[in-house]
This record gives C-alpha cells, sequence and structure tokens, in this order.
C-alpha cells in the first residue's frame, strides 16, 4: 500500500503538474473529501488561480450514463453531446473536479470517467487547461465496490490515505469540532475510528460521525450537559454503544477538568483538581496546554514558565516525557520559540525521569532528533 498522512499528501500534492490527476484511497469517513476541498484552497493560493478554490464535486455511485456524458442534440445534419452543467463549467474555468465513489459507479459512468482521467475530456469537450482532476474510492473488503481497471489505475497519482489521529485534532481545533469533543479524541485515540474487525452493520465511531455528533449535540444545546436525557442516546446513533459510555462519562467529569490557560496563568488555583485527575484526564490537559502555548508562542511570560514547570513536577513521569515530546516536536520559528520556552523551565523535571546528567540528555536529544530515550533504551544502554 501506498499509505500516506494527511500532512505529506498536502506537501506532496501542491507540486504536482497539473495534468496529473490524483486518486485517494481509504475507508469511509477518513475526510477524503475535506481534504480535496483544504487542498484546492491551497492550490488556489499557490497557483494565483482562486477559481482553483471552486470544487465541482459529483458523486459518481449516483450518477447515470446521461448524468455523465449529457444528451445528444441534432441540428438536422449531425448528432453532439451536450455536456451536463457540471462538467462544462470545469472545461469554461478553472476548477477542482472532485470525482467521489468511483468503484461504485456503474461501468458506464466509469468509462466516462476513464475519458476525464486519460484524455482530460469527454464527448470532445476539453477541460480547461487549469482544472485538476482529484477522484476517490472506499477501498476494504468491507465494501461493496466494483474492481478498479488496471488501466485506468495506471492514469492516477494513487495513494492510501492514512491521516493520523494528530492530523484530525489539529484540523479540529480549527474551529471545526467543539472543544469537548477535541478534547476527548486528544485523550482517547482508540474512539477517533472504527476497529478494523468491527462487527459489519453496528454503527461504530468515525471522523466523520464524530464531526457530526459535535454539531448535533452543540446545535441542540447539550454538548456540556450529559446529564440531559437526550445526550446519552444522540451518542449512540453516531458512534455507538461502547464509544457513548466513554464519551458520556468523559462529558459528566467536565466540571473536574482545567483549561491550559488556566495551568499557565494560574497553576497553584488548579492544583488540587490537577492532581486528582487521572492519566487520562492528565494527557488530555497536557495537549490544552501544549495547544494554549502553540497559539500564544509569541506572547509567553516568564510567570506562565514557571507555571508551567511547576505544572510537570506534578505529572508522573511518564506523562512528563510525553508533554516535553510535544512541546519539542515540529520545524520552524515558531516551534523553536516554543522548544526553548519548554527547555529554560521544564528539562530538569524531565531529567529527573531518567536520572542522567544533563550532557547524556544532549547528547540523546541530539541523536533522536528531539525526544528523549525509552525507559528500556536507557537500561539497555547501563546493561552495555
Amino acid at each position: 500500500m501506498t499509505t500516506m498522512s494527511i500532512k505529506t499528501f498536502m506537501n506532496v500534492a501542491v507540486h504536482l503538474p497539473k495534468e496529473f490527476s490524483v486518486l485517494l484511497r481509504g475507508p469511509h469517513g477518513i475526510g477524503k473529501s475535506q481534504v480535496v476541498r483544504a487542498l484546492s484552497g491551497i492550490l488556489a493560493s499557490k497557483c494565483n488561480e482562486p477559481r482553483l478554490a471552486n470544487v465541482v464535486d459529483r458523486r459518481l455511485s449516483q450518477m447515470s450514463e446521461g448524468d455523465m456524458v449529457g444528451l445528444p442534440s441534432t441540428d438536422g445534419e449531425v448528432t453532439r453531446f451536450n455536456p451536463p452543467d457540471w462538467f462544462k463549467s470545469a472545461c469554461d474555468e478553472p476548477c477542482t473536479l472532485f470525482l467521489d465513489e468511483l468503484n461504485r459507479a456503474t461501468p458506464e459512468v466509469m468509462q466516462a470517467a476513464f475519458q476525464i482521467v486519460l484524455d482530460r475530456e469527454l464527448n470532445g469537450w476539453k477541460l480547461h487547461p487549469d482544472t485538476r482532476v482529484f477522484a476517490a474510492i472506499n477501498s476494504s473488503a468491507a465494501y461493496t465496490v466494483n474492481e478498479m481497471d488496471p488501466a485506468l489505475l495506471d492514469r492516477f497519482w494513487t495513494i492510501d490515505l492514512t491521516p493520523t489521529v494528530a492530523d484530525w485534532v489539529s484540523w479540529a481545533r480549527d474551529g471545526h469540532i467543539h472543544d469537548i469533543v477535541t478534547d476527548f479524541i486528544a485523550g482517547n485515540e482508540k474512539w477517533l475510528d472504527s476497529p478494523t474487525d468491527g462487527e459489519p452493520g453496528k454503527v461504530q465511531p468515525s471522523r466523520r460521525s464524530w464531526e457530526r455528533l459535535s454539531i448535533a449535540l452543540t446545535s441542540s444545546g447539550v454538548i456540556e450537559d450529559a446529564n440531559n436525557p437526550i445526550f446519552y442516546p444522540m451518542c449512540l446513533g453516531f458512534v455507538g454503544t461502547e464509544a457513548t459510555i466513554s464519551f458520556h462519562s468523559f462529558v459528566k467529569m467536565i466540571d473536574s477538568q482545567v483549561s491550559g490557560e488556566e495551568i499557565l496563568n494560574d497553576y497553584p488555583k488548579s492544583k488540587k483538581k490537577v492532581a486528582k485527575l487521572g492519566q487520562e484526564k492528565q494527557n488530555v490537559l497536557i495537549e490544552k496546554v501544549t495547544d494554549y502555548i502553540v497559539k500564544n508562542s509569541n506572547n509567553l511570560t516568564d510567570n506562565q514558565g514557571i507555571n508551567l514547570a511547576a505544572f510537570m513536577r506534578d505529572l508522573p513521569g511518564e506523562l512528563r516525557v510525553a508533554a516535553w515530546s510535544k512541546l519539542t516536536q515540529g520545524t520552524g520559528q515558531d516551534n523553536l520559540t516554543i522548544a526553548k520556552f519548554a527547555h529554560k523551565y521544564c528539562v530538569d523535571s524531565v531529567l529527573e525521569v531518567f536520572g542522567v546528567s544533563a550532557d547524556t540528555a544532549i547528547k540523546a536529544l541530539q541523536s533522536s532528533g528531539g525526544a528523549f530515550p525509552s525507559n528500556k533504551e536507557k537500561t539497555a544502554k547501563k546493561t552495555k
């Protein structure tokens, strides 16, 4: 499989020649259509062509041959096909043409798609030179789909999209998902996607279903009220029983949770609350603290650094290392500022976990790209 995260896909796809078609493969609910929409905006900016942000989205599984190729007309001597409006618009002006559910289409519709992908035209109507073509399929034995013709597959730049939890959390925190749902997933990663051995026909969580649940709970006004009689049954219909039980318990405990801003600005006031949280909730809190630091990286104060150091010292060793990893990952000027901030105030408390000298820790950091060695690695080194 040609697996790729969303971040890597975005970085590579913007550099592909515009005449190359792209095929995204992956299970349902991972956000393939949203990825295409996000990429269209990036392409519009990169190419200085705002019309590329216009996504013409066609669900091929719902289309007949006539919907795809258009209908004929005659002038009395010859017959010509008039293209459907969506295809003509992709011929007249640059856009992002998205052919979704390609492998659920009828053979006739797939043949028409073949011509679009292969020749960038349909019945003599040519796509605009700057129009980009994307397609998506659900690729798994769990789906009732048609086999992709190898000759068609060969015409795509094909990747198996495997977005990480971090990809989803980053997207969710950008205003797409309510913070309560995002915080839950950040600390309970196993509930983001359906299990690979899930029972067919059973309601299971997916990235799409969490988004829909967030919208439903928010619009009904019960997102922060787990005791409301509609909260639990509403969750059931979106994410299933097991995920609902865990999420329901999480929201019921919301009053005992602390924000990242509270930790950074007045940790002593929140110290007792933090101490009562289990490691699962403390792990979620680390996400909140990191998120707050990232959003305020240019305005961090010494007092916030002192509060961060105190918070880190009160965490179990494993979570200190996890917090350090989140604070020092990534590249770029903003990441460097955050890493320096974390090093200035927190490095001593993290070194305590390993019982190593500063020189040894620095060498380990340099050799591992910013991450401390695991306890197993440390033990192995001592044995040697």
